[in-house]
């Protein structure tokens, strides 16, 4: 059986497949540009957990390589250490500790003695949650009630305004749960992440996309007034259905100004049993907090003129394929998930379970918030209509 040759990639060759993974490409995808199998670039890239090391750079104080060839000919000339230091313009004990810890006078060889010290510098930076077990088990705990490193991280900036010592980014945290050497966070802890891969994957990797067929007499999102699309005012809301398995479903609502989360029960996908739910969901709020309503172009919001006849509240359609028209909504399911996972039947929650995961939602800070709650956000718009 003929075995094919192992490979060995260059650092060219491991920077393209940064820059295609950074992209967003799939690992397969990477592999066939070196014609080999996904797995041979996933142990490249699971090394540090799909983020990116950072570029190598050489201090701005070290010794540079036409230093150390200064040095070089110098003891080989005979030059006394203060004058080699003085042609390059350091200090005597520089020199001398340069030569001392490369071979001695003898034997040192500035090649060598360069590549000898870029290796001895590959030393992991001590992250800041291994030094401060405090913060990690702030960190962890928050982890643990699902919010993200970007809520986490903008919570501890407001909380701690004062002690820098309290604050990390988010970065740090992501870095400290996916490349396990840091030392700062238990691997575990990912599972409570909205994704919970093995690696970090890029923003711009692949995104859902729905092509539900037509509806008709839709209104296109285009025609939405301008005050809804800059969030200017409360009361417009992005919709839209999650499903499970055994064909179970839970109509979502996410109202733009507040990012306010609400959830509906539905025994259906078929139009009539979802504009129902709708319609009882629209009648518990006030009607200065319910006028427009976006959702794609699902077929569960046919008779979405019902809708319109029952509550007074205008629906709007995305365009085709255009799931980011409603993104309020989108980045909401994706957080749900951590609650109503992809894969289970969500007809076993009851509309009270499905409120308190909702609750629990709304009390998450976010950052396109100022890092206020959705909750604090929508009281604020209540009691302004009381």
């Amino acid at each position: 059986m003929k075995h094919r040759t192992r490979i060995y990639y260059t650092e060219t060759d491991k920077s393209l497949m940064w820059d295609r993974w950074q992209k967003g490409d799939s690992l397969q995808s990477i592999a066939q540009l070196f014609g080999r199998n996904h797995s041979s670039i996933a142990g490249i890239l699971s090394r540090t957990g799909g983020i990116r090391p950072p570029k190598r750079t050489r201090s701005t104080t070290s010794l540079s390589v036409a230093e150390r060839e200064e040095i070089s000919r110098g003891l080989v000339s005979g030059d006394s250490m203060r004058a080699i230091a003085a042609t390059l313009d350091r200090a005597p004990s520089t020199v001398s500790r340069e030569i001392k810890r490369n071979g001695g006078p003898a034997s040192y060889r500035a090649t060598h003695a360069d590549q000898s010290t870029w290796d001895k510098a590959l030393r992991p930076k001590i992250c800041k949650l291994a030094s401060n077990r405090y913060l990690a088990q702030i960190v962890a705990r928050k982890l643990k009630q699902l919010w993200s490193p970007v809520q986490i991280a903008g919570w501890l900036k407001k909380t701690y305004s004062g002690n820098e010592h309290l604050q990390v980014s988010h970065e740090t945290i992501y870095r400290s749960l996916y490349i396990q050497a840091r030392g700062a966070l238990k691997k575990e802890l990912v599972q409570h992440l909205r994704r919970t891969r093995a690696m970090r994957r890029s923003r711009h990797h692949t995104q859902k996309t729905s092509d539900h067929g037509r509806i008709t007499n839709t209104v296109s999102i285009s025609e939405r007034p301008p005050s809804v699309e800059d969030r200017a005012v409360p009361g417009h809301w992005e919709g839209d259905l999650i499903s499970g398995t055994n064909n179970s479903h839970i109509a979502t609502l996410v109202e733009r100004h507040t990012r306010y989360v609400m959830m509906a029960k539905v025994d259906g996908k078929d139009t009539e049993t979802v504009i129902n739910a709708l319609i009882k969901h629209a009648h518990k709020l006030p009607i200065e907090l319910y006028k427009s309503l976006t959702w794609d172009r699902g077929k569960e919001v046919a008779d979405h003129e019902r809708f319109t006849l029952a509550t007074d509240v205008k629906v709007y359609f995305c365009d085709p394929q255009s799931p980011w028209q409603r993104g309020s909504n989108e980045n909401t399911n994706g957080l749900l998930r951590q609650y109503l996972p992809k894969g289970t039947d969500l007809s076993l929650h009851t509309q009270a379970k499905l409120n308190a995961i909702a609750r629990k939602l709304n009390e998450r800070p976010r950052k396109t918030l100022d890092f206020d709650t959705p909750a604090s956000r929508f009281n604020q718009c209540v009691a302004s209509t009381g």
